[in-house]
Formats: structure tokens, sequence, C-alpha cells
């Protein structure tokens, strides 16, 4: 039985350009750590250049992949239905993509938490057409300014055009361009206001950021993550996904049940380690040294976050 608390909320604002801070460290390659000191101003370059790959899955569904979170395409009668809206100063580039799938208008958006790489597109987005929904959390963090410690930034609050007009607090069922939409909110995972859309029909998972595809993740302890609540949130996508579902991260390739696994496998290993390291009395610079992610830092410290900064979030939480 599907649960549904909705609730309609006047628009206010959005973080718009200021929104696109240190969160940049979690989303393009590696040479975002190298101008660490201006992280803001260099993750807008970043995503205003990067292209983005247009991957077709099943039905009437397909995923943006790009230097922010991925995005989900819904197509049909009922126009676009967007499941998260990247970087705001990828808009050309993301508008482009949109365009080359079909010309069906943009109806639609879904919000998989607040993170800036994940709802910086939203107010161009509403302008165009699509009104917001999200998890009530999501709503509230863009509502004012929220601090985020692990990025040294605080988030102004958002424009009117960017907020969720409608929010709901467990589950949630939307009927769209033919096919069912299942929306769940995890327990706080990797911030509070995490939820997964699972495409009912076609078999297709968007778990947002509660799973990044062989990437470090960052986790959100200034909003509600840690990192067991990381590992619950993959177990509970564990118990969720079938051998022939198709699971799209947040962040990362395009995946399976076998990758949500492993996912999970590395954060209980890296949780056990640091845990163990740390009721040793060791230093954070101490476990950072004894590179206890040896076997996967050289391919998922490549990427988002390098393997230093992912030690300091579990460190942080055990």
């Amino acid at each position: 039985m599907v649960r549904r608390t909705l609730v309609e909320i006047p628009r206010r604002q959005f973080l718009a350009a200021g929104g696109l801070t240190v969160a940049a460290a979690c989303l393009a390659p590696r040479g975002l750590f190298a101008q660490e000191d201006d992280l803001p101003e260099h993750a807008f370059k970043v995503a205003a250049t990067a292209k983005l790959t247009v991957q077709s899955l099943r039905r009437n569904i397909s995923v943006l992949l790009g230097p922010g979170g991925n995005i989900a395409v819904l197509t049909g009668p009922d126009g676009k239905l967007l499941v998260d809206a990247e970087i705001v100063t990828a808009r050309p580039n993301v508008s482009a993509a949109l365009a080359s799938i079909n010309a069906d208008p943009i109806k639609q958006l879904i919000n998989t938490h607040w993170h800036f790489d994940h709802t910086g597109g939203n107010e161009w987005l509403h302008q165009a057409g699509a009104s917001i929904l999200a998890h009530g959390n999501t709503r509230k963090h863009l509502s004012k300014d929220t601090r985020v410690e692990g990025w040294k930034h605080t988030f102004p609050a958002a424009p009117a055009g960017a907020l969720p007009s409608t929010v709901f607090e467990e589950d949630h069922t939307l009927h769209v361009n033919g096919a069912t939409l299942a929306l769940r909110h995890y327990s706080p995972a990797h911030t509070d206001s995490d939820i997964s859309v699972h495409f009912v029909e076609a078999d297709v998972f968007h778990t947002g950021d509660t799973f990044w595809n062989r990437n470090y993740p960052f986790i959100d302890y200034s909003t509600g993550g840690s990192i067991d609540g990381t590992i619950r949130a993959a177990e509970t996508n564990l118990a969720k996904v079938t051998d022939k579902m198709i699971v799209i991260p947040g962040h990362g390739d395009v995946g399976a049940k076998a990758d949500l696994k492993l996912f999970h496998d590395v954060m209980v290993d890296l949780r056990e380690k640091v845990a163990a390291l740390k009721k040793q009395g060791r230093s954070l610079a101490e476990v950072i040294a004894d590179k206890p992610g040896a076997r996967t830092d050289d391919e998922w410290g490549n990427g988002f976050m390098t393997p230093a900064l992912f030690l300091e979030w579990v460190y942080q939480g055990v």
C-alpha cells in the first residue's frame, strides 16, 4: 500500500548561481581538486563546458550522464518528466541533450535530494514548464541558508521558482506517460532528504546519491547524512533491486545489482577498517596514511572524491 503525504507549497528562493559550491568536490573528475581554494568558480566552469552523454535505457526512459547528478528522462504524451536537474551552468548542454531525445515539452521534475548538483537546474526547468516534486527536507534545506561543513560553504536560500511546489514525507506514486513511478524516502542516508524513483513497468531504478557507481561518495553530515546511513541505504537498495533491474546511480555509469553489491561491500569494509584504526587511537592523518582502501583507491578515488576526503567522512562517523 502506497502512503501519500503531499503538501502544496508557495514558492520561495533558491541558491541558483550561488549554489554551485564546493560540492563540486564530489562532482567531476579530479581536476576539481587541483583548485580547492576556488572550488565554486571552478565547478561552474567545469559544468558549463562538460559534455553530456544521452543513453537510452528501456521503453521511453533515457539517462543524461554529465558532470553533476545523473538525470533520468521519461518521455510521452504527458511531456518530459526529469529526475534531477544537474548544475545550473550545465543548462545549455542539458537543454541540447533533452532536445536530442525528442520535442516533448518539459512538464515535471523530481529531485532525489537537495544538493546543488541535483537541484541547480530547478529554476530554469520550472520556467520551462516543470512542476517540482521532492521530499519535504529537500524543500526545507533549499528554503533557507544551509551550511555544509564538509564543503565549508553556506548555501543561500533559493529563488521562488527553484523550490519544490509539492512535497511528500514517506512514499508517493505517480502515473505519467503510461508509467508508474514509485518514490520512496530513505531514513537519513547521505543526507536526510534522499529518495529513490522506481519506474515500475520498465524496472529502472534511480537511487540518487545513495549509490555512486565505482566512486567514493560524499556524505553530508551537516544535513543528516552518515556512513552508517549510507550503508543502511545500500542495504535497502539491495533488498529492492532484482537481477534484471537497470540501476541509475547518482554519479557514475548506469549499473545493475552487482554494482550495488560492490558499493555496499566497499562501504562496509572501509567503515570497519577505519573504525578499528580509530579505536586504536589513530589520528585521521594516520588512518589516511594506512591506506585502508588500497584495493579500490585507484579506481574509486579517481573520479569524484579522493581517497583521503572519503576517509575523512568515514572517520567522522565512526
